[in-house]
Order: structure tokens, then sequence, then C-alpha cells
């Protein structure tokens, strides 16, 4: 901590505090509160478990009672930066950055199929409550919070209910990946085997093309072939029959916090339709066949297109 050379990174995303980087770029130096002391802790647990994290190397409390953590850096640019350096006017996410996102995804996967938690009564209720963000959605949308979708969410819960428990990042994706780990673990909690993993390519597709990038067919499908896999080494079982199902609590993520308080702002407005619109699209796929394909999502432009013309609601 006692280093004249931090450069400031950023300030903290859904936290108090910020971000900085050494001189030499191989540590990184985070600030908040109680909520990063839990994050740390929980870092330096699944660590011993061969999660691919960063190791915590020091924490304590700075001047003026802030919380710190320093640990080591996994790399400056995440899988993220590496698709859009990449772009160079086809929009499809470079196959390297495809395949080191398996990698790392088989690496996170087995460490998590290796310790699986035994689960407490209601437990997988309160991670579809959790990590959908429920009760944002419904208030928000309360047109949503009808019979059938509780119908279809049920059923989605019940297909999963022999899934392992296991300490889950809630947050994984590509923004979050680098070649040599996983960072950014402050929304961590119990998540059913594969539902980190599972979306990373598939949960582009809810940005509607603001990423920049997209990831093809062929990808997609050696992405879950590669963790079928892994998961069979481990299990005994694939684990993309679960994809659908974990699709529907992404879709929910995703429609959280959404609709705007402006009205002059329609382009917030426009976001939270379309948002609306995956959701009820994904609900009925699920419904009708059991899984969910993202292929079949309109873009954010191709949307507001059909959205101009009242083909959307």
């Amino acid at each position: 901590m006692n280093e004249d050379n931090w450069r400031f990174v950023k300030k903290r995303t859904a936290a108090d505090g910020a971000v900085c980087v050494s001189a030499d770029g191989g540590r990184y130096l985070r600030t908040g509160g109680a909520e990063l002391q839990a994050e740390a802790a929980f870092q330096r647990r699944v660590a011993d478990l061969d999660y691919p994290v960063p190791r915590v190397l020091a924490e304590g409390v700075a001047d003026g009672g802030h919380f710190y953590v320093v640990e080591e850096s996994l790399g400056e640019w995440t899988l993220h930066d590496q698709a859009v350096a990449s772009l160079d006017g086809d929009r499809t996410l470079p196959d390297d950055v495809a395949d080191t996102a398996a990698r790392v995804a088989v690496r996170l996967l087995r460490a998590q199929a290796a310790h699986a938690v035994q689960p407490t009564p209601g437990a997988l209720r309160q991670w579809l409550v959790r990590a959908g963000f429920t009760q944002n959605v419904f208030h928000e949308n309360p047109d949503l919070d009808n019979p059938q979708t509780h119908a279809v969410l049920d059923h989605a819960l019940d297909r999963l209910a022999t899934v392992p428990l296991v300490h889950g990042h809630l947050d994984y994706g590509l923004p979050n990946v680098l070649p040599a780990g996983v960072i950014d673990w402050q929304h961590h909690g119990l998540v059913p085997l594969g539902y980190d993993v599972l979306l990373a390519l598939e949960i582009i597709a809810f940005k509607g093309g603001a990423k920049g990038y997209t990831a093809s067919p062929g990808q997609r499908h050696r992405y879950l072939a590669v963790l079928d896999d892994a998961a069979r080494s481990a299990t005994g079982q694939p684990i993309s029959q679960h994809l659908g199902a974990y699709l529907l609590v992404k879709a929910l993520f995703f429609l959280a916090l959404m609709r705007p308080t402006d009205p002059s702002r329609t382009d917030k407005h426009l976001k939270w339709q379309y948002r609306r619109h995956l959701f009820t699209k994904g609900l009925q796929q699920y419904e009708h066949t059991g899984t969910v394909d993202t292929a079949l999502f309109p873009g954010l432009h191709e949307f507001a297109a059909g959205h101009s013309l009242g083909d959307h609601p």
C-alpha cells in the first residue's frame, strides 16, 4: 500500500472506491468498504480451491478508514478489450479470443465442479431472485409479474433441481475474463454449475450490437462443446442442456434497473423496451422448446426500426 506511484485507473462500478495500478503494472490496488473486504476474503478462499482468480497480496485499512486490497495483476487487456481491438470490419469475435475464453471457462468450471456446496432449502430460488434481480424487474415491469412468467421460471428451476450449486461469479463475461483468469468477484454467490461460464458468448446478444462484435454460430457451438466435454469429465453430465434456463435468468438480469424515470430520454426508453422484448422472446422460446436461441434475437437497430413501424409493443 505504501507506494507513491499508484496510477488511477477508474472508479469502481456498482460500489464506492477506486482502482489503481502499480508503476510496473504487476499489482492492482482497490479501495472500498465492507463489500470489498468480503470480496477479498472470498478470493482468498477460492484461490485455495484452484479458482483462476487474482491472488490477494495485502489488505487493510488506509488513512480515512477505507478498506484496501492489493492483488496481483492478471494482465492489462480483458478478452473484451482484445476483441474490440481486433475488429477490422468483420464484427465476428476473433477465433483466438473465443478459444481463450473457452480455456479459461474450463479452468473455472473444473474448480467449481470439484468443490460443490451442500445446498440449503430454497437456495436455488434464492439464486434466481438474486441473479435475476427479480424483485426489481417485476416492480418496474408489473405486467411481466404474471402466472405465465412464474410458471415458466418454476419449470426452469425444476429442471435445475439436481444441478450442483457452486461458488460463482454472477457477472461473468468477456469484460471480466483475461487469459490468466477472472477478475471482479464483487457479486459472488452460489450458482448452479455452469451458470457463469456457459453464457459468456450468448450474452453478447443482449447488448444489441453495442459491444461492436458478435459470436458466430460456429464459435458458440465449439465453446459449448468444450464446456460439455469438461463437465462430462468432472460430473458425468453435459451442462449445455441447461443453457435455456440460465438464459432466462440472464434475460431478467439485463432487464433489471432499465425502466427510465425521465420521459424525455427516448434512447433509454427504447433500450428498456428492447430488453423487455428479449426477455419475452426468450420466455416464449423456452416455454415452447425448452431452450433459448440468442441467434434469433434482433439487434437493437433492427428492433428500433420495427418499433418505429409499430411491429413491437
